[in-house]
């Protein structure tokens, strides 16, 4: 199993629409991605670890797909639409990691 993230930097004057993220994007990215998704989850950035300190990501959207494979063959087919979206929730430019899930 693969986890895509995708993690939104809390940059300042940055803005992001945590609703439309989880009622609109996220749902988008499921329907788009059919069975080749196997879940999906939604961090929102509270703080970071010292008194005070802000969050490193505003938000952290998270994929779960079997194989890069998959994941490759979804965003070749629906990328720039899933992609068209971004604007509508946020001025971020998101950074993307492929991971192995190991627990």
């Amino acid at each position: 199993m693969i986890k895509v993230s995708v993690l939104y930097p809390n940059t300042p004057g940055a803005t992001f629409d945590m609703d439309y993220y989880v009622g609109k994007h996220m749902p988008l990215v499921r329907e788009r991605s059919g069975t080749a998704c196997k879940g999906v989850a939604v961090d929102q950035g509270l703080a970071g670890a010292g008194p005070g300190a802000p969050a490193a990501y505003i938000a952290i959207g998270h994929i779960l797909y079997d194989t890069a494979e998959d994941f490759q063959a979804v965003f070749a087919a629906h990328g720039q639409a899933l992609l068209a979206d971004i604007p509508n929730f946020t001025t971020v430019q998101p950074v993307i990691q492929i991971s192995a899930v190991r627990l």
